[in-house]
């Protein structure tokens, strides 16, 4: 992969799937509006359906509120929430530089290549492929991990047999994720600098199990209170689980990460507003204000 300059100043912003509901809700204009409300003034897109109207909203927002874009998201191949790379090349492109946005990331293995190495090692071709002629347009290609990808093959994490194999493509790295895999966070994103560039900033914490799961051990139904108990583990807010954020983002930033991106894939009954609300305080409280 093509060497980047190191960022001379990280952001830290909002990963837009947390924000799909609103956006289909209240337009993509009013969601971003509410965003900055709370202080954050860059996203990546994703999983939000980037037609005509959407794309002109985003770039609305862009050019009144002063908004960001770090990236976008696409797939290889079509049939996700997503644009496919393969399928519709011309419109990722349109719409990365529409939006101003230098990437466009792959959020997850395509289902099918977790069939076996082999078809993980053919994902990692067409990746490579998609990732030099993306970048013949100015715009890097990045993977994002979640934790399948610490499955090892040959004693090697996944995730290293997939960075190996397809050497033009950047990583996304989850901090959340990598937990989930085993790994400490801030050691993985380390092993890797000089190729992460973005990073998701997102809890690890582990929750009590509900009241109706140990009524239902009490009562002798194991099904339910053995779903209940390999459950706990939770999503969370920034600082609101068991993560190290001070090492984890001070290891991020002296990894070359220009983007930090605050995302979290279930609220448990919170709005995505609070959510995110949450994540702004205890980033703001661990000095980090300024990266807003």
């Amino acid at each position: 992969m093509q060497d980047v300059p190191s960022p001379t100043t990280s952001r830290i912003g909002v990963q837009a799937m947390m924000l799909k509901d609103a956006v289909a809700e209240l337009g993509a204009f009013e969601t971003l509006r509410r965003v900055v409300d709370i202080g954050y003034r860059v996203a990546e897109i994703s999983q939000i359906p980037l037609t005509p109207a959407t794309v002109d909203e985003l770039a609305k927002a862009r050019d009144e509120l002063g908004f960001t874009f770090s990236s976008t998201s696409a797939a290889l191949a079509p049939g996700g929430a997503n644009d496919s790379i393969e399928d519709s090349f011309d419109k990722v492109v349109s719409d990365a530089r529409r939006l101003g946005a230098e990437m466009v990331r792959i959020g997850m293995l395509p289902v099918p290549a977790l069939r076996s190495v082999d078809a993980v090692l053919g994902f990692c071709e067409r990746a490579d492929a998609a990732a030099r002629r993306l970048a013949d347009e100015g715009i890097r290609l990045y993977y994002h991990n979640h934790h399948v990808e610490f499955a090892k093959h040959r004693g090697r994490y996944l995730l290293d047999v997939i960075a190996e194999h397809s050497p033009n493509v950047g990583l996304e790295l989850d901090a959340h994720w990598i937990a989930r895999g085993g790994l400490d966070p801030a050691r993985v994103i380390g092993q890797h600098a000089g190729r992460v560039r973005m990073v998701h900033l997102k809890d690890y914490r582990i929750g009590w199990p509900p009241a109706e799961a140990i009524d239902a051990h009490a009562a002798g139904d194991t099904s339910t209170w053995t779903a209940a108990w390999l459950g706990v583990v939770q999503f969370a807010e920034v600082g609101e689980g068991n993560l190290d954020w001070p090492s984890i983002i001070e290891t991020s930033l002296a990894s070359g990460a220009e983007y930090l991106l605050v995302e979290q894939d279930e609220l448990y009954g919170r709005t995505v507003w609070e959510s995110l609300r949450i994540s702004y305080d205890n980033l703001v409280g661990y000095g980090y204000g300024h990266l807003f």
